[in-house]
């Protein structure tokens, strides 16, 4: 019998956290990460439009993608 293609099991870091997950971008009022403050502004820049200030929250940031994604058709 083959062998699933992914066992969670066999995961190296099943709780890994990093920055760079966007999962971990949406929570609460927490100030916005590097990672995601970077790629705000590199939506931002893509879509012409101004980069908001770097203490913008995780849940503000993260709508804020999701609108210029929207509108850049990503």
């Amino acid at each position: 019998m083959d062998e699933p293609l992914h066992n969670p099991k066999l995961d190296e870091h099943p709780d890994s956290n990093t920055e760079k997950d966007p999962d971990n971008w949406v929570s609460g009022g927490d100030p916005m990460t590097g990672a995601q403050a970077s790629y705000l502004t590199t939506l931002c820049e893509e879509a012409k439009v101004e980069a908001p200030s770097a203490n913008l929250s995780k849940a503000d940031a993260s709508k804020m993608i999701d609108e210029l994604k929207q509108k850049l058709g990503h």
